[in-house]
């Protein structure tokens, strides 16, 4: 059985579609844990990723939302308090503009823009900063921007060892990748599928140029994640949102941890955050964020992990101006508290 006390890294998941990808890109998988505290409720999985030892958990069946997401996060903090890294990673609705070319199957990552924070909890106007790792990630976006990246090829590398996941998780058709016009609204009730109660034709559709083989597919982008505890299904909102505030991407549990789990969020898009939604992109999307996560984990030092302040600490000083850092040349990370939202960031060149 496992020791919670080796673990640094805290991965949490909302569903088990993500849960399940998150499990496929651990390098190794370890025993349970050997022990947990008497009012645990969460389902662990424990693992490894490069020689970061991480533990990841999921919402309980049927509880979504920011209140769910912070019991579990809690419960992390106590069972496995060790935990230097926070990261939330699964699914989002992405908010596709003018200025953000945001396709289905998609990345977007929680970082600072604009002076505003990762976070945004839209339902209360209250921006979050949360943990973001700007520098490793502004690291690993350069290399990406340099070289390419080799998330699908990571993707279909598990799927070629695990079929029975392709149903669900391989990147669906792109012909099915199709974004209607805001005025274009989903009868509420109507299960059939939007070719036939939207309509297909051009009128109803955004058209957009195919990527070419010189883009990046799927692409990442990087800034504000809009959340709450209600599902964005509502074209007009999320359109405004975006003018406003820039947003790129609403989901529904971010909000919930970063004052009891600061964390670096990122979310593979699923669908459009409006009235028509639908399943067929959760899987592969969930599959490129888990592999963006790991991409990232192995950009970060392990010694420097250890030598950070474990997250509960952070927590429980967050009323007394704490701040540490911590870095060389190529790699730091620092942590800011003061009075409010945990401000920190990844260093990486």
């Amino acid at each position: 059985m496992s020791n919670p006390e080796d673990y640094t890294v805290g991965w949490i998941c909302a569903i088990t579609t993500e849960y399940v990808a998150a499990q496929e890109f651990l390098d190794e998988k370890h025993d349970g844990p050997a022990y947990l505290p008497p009012h645990s409720k969460n389902d662990y999985t424990l693992g490894k990723v490069w020689n970061h030892n991480v533990v990841i958990s999921v919402l309980p069946i049927g509880e979504y939302g920011t209140s769910s997401a912070a019991r579990v996060a809690e419960d992390m903090m106590h069972s496995f308090p060790n935990i230097r890294i926070g990261l939330m990673v699964g699914i989002g609705g992405g908010v596709p503009s003018r200025k953000h070319d945001i396709r289905l199957g998609d990345i977007v990552v929680s970082i600072p823009r604009n002076g505003q924070g990762g976070v945004l909890q839209y339902d209360f106007g209250k921006t979050i900063q949360g943990q973001s790792f700007q520098p490793t990630v502004n690291g690993l976006e350069a290399q990406y921007e340099s070289e390419g990246h080799q998330l699908d090829n990571a993707v279909d590398r598990i799927l070629e060892k695990k079929p029975r996941l392709r149903k669900k998780y391989q990147r669906p058709d792109l012909a099915s990748d199709q974004l209607y016009r805001s005025q274009i609204i989903h009868p509420a009730g109507n299960d059939s599928p939007c070719a036939l109660s939207c309509g297909d034709d051009l009128s109803c559709l955004v058209a957009r140029p195919p990527r070419t083989e010189h883009d990046d597919n799927p692409a990442i982008h990087y800034g504000l994640i809009a959340s709450a505890n209600q599902l964005m299904k509502d074209a007009s909102i999320r359109d405004k949102l975006a003018a406003e505030k820039d947003v790129l991407c609403f989901e529904m549990e971010a909000a919930g941890l970063m004052n009891h789990f600061p964390c670096l969020v990122i979310r593979g898009i699923c669908d459009y955050a409006d009235s028509h939604k639908n399943k067929a992109w959760q899987g592969y999307a969930a599959m490129v964020a888990a592999a963006y996560a790991k991409d990232l984990l192995r950009r970060i030092v392990p010694q420097m992990v250890e030598r950070e302040a474990k997250i509960v600490n952070i927590i429980k000083e967050g009323d007394h101006h704490t701040h540490v850092v911590f870095g060389n040349q190529n790699r730091g990370f620092q942590v800011g508290v003061n009075n409010g939202p945990i401000n920190a960031s990844f260093g990486g060149k």
